[in-house]
Parts: C-alpha cells; structure tokens; sequence
C-alpha cells in the first residue's frame, strides 16, 4: 500500500514526538525534580511523569511505522494519541502558551493527515 504525502507527513511527526518524549522521559527519570513554571508547581512527581513519557513515547514511535506501512491501526492509534495530546498541552496552556498552541496546532493537522481521503486509494 502506498502512503500519501499527509500520512508521511503524520508519520514523521510520530517518529519525531515519540523521540522527543523518550528523551525527555528519560530525562525526568535521571534527574527527578519538581517541575515548576513561575511560582507553581505543575508536576510534583516528575518519576511518574518520566515513566508516562517514556511509554507513550515509546508507543508512539510503534505508531509511526504503522502509520509508514499503512496499517489501519496506525491511523486509529495516531488519531487517539494526536488527540490525547491536544488534550493534554490544554494542561500547560497557561504556563507555556506558545509551546502549547503549536503542539495543539500540530495535533490537529496530524489528525487531518491521518483521516484525509486518499485519492489513489481503489
């Protein structure tokens, strides 16, 4: 099966987010600290936060070559995560407004690429 441009496009963005989020699970779990942003505290048990990056990390990057080798339950699986991530940069809206409306904004345009009708399709 062949992959059109916007499903490489999600695909790559798969690959890139669960990159990102192994490293920074990673990171939250070698160096455990409160994660702060002014004067509040957003996340107190950053070893939780660690494990769940790494996971959805992790799982992310298994949806990115679902969604490359055009499987069906890449695309089901992208669009659930895509959309849990939207959800969740809700949460940090008000400590990083920039950060959070890109990654809402890219969410959405993932899950475009995801459920766009692909015209070379029979």
């Amino acid at each position: 099966m062949q992959v059109s441009g916007w499903r490489t496009f999600s695909g790559v963005i798969f690959y890139l987010a669960g990159a990102f989020n192994v490293i920074g699970g990673l990171g939250a779990l070698f160096r455990d600290e409160v994660f702060v942003a002014g004067n509040e505290v957003l996340i107190a048990d950053v070893t939780a936060w660690g494990w769940f990056l790494l996971v959805v990390g992790l799982l992310q990057l298994a949806v990115g070559v679902g969604i490359f080798r055009g499987r069906g339950w890449g695309r089901l699986l992208g669009v659930l995560l895509a959309s849990l991530s939207a959800m969740l940069h809700i949460a940090f809206l008000v400590a990083f407004p920039a950060f959070s409306l890109i990654s809402i904004t890219l969410a959405i345009v993932v899950i475009y690429g995801l459920i766009v009708q692909d015209d070379s399709a029979p």
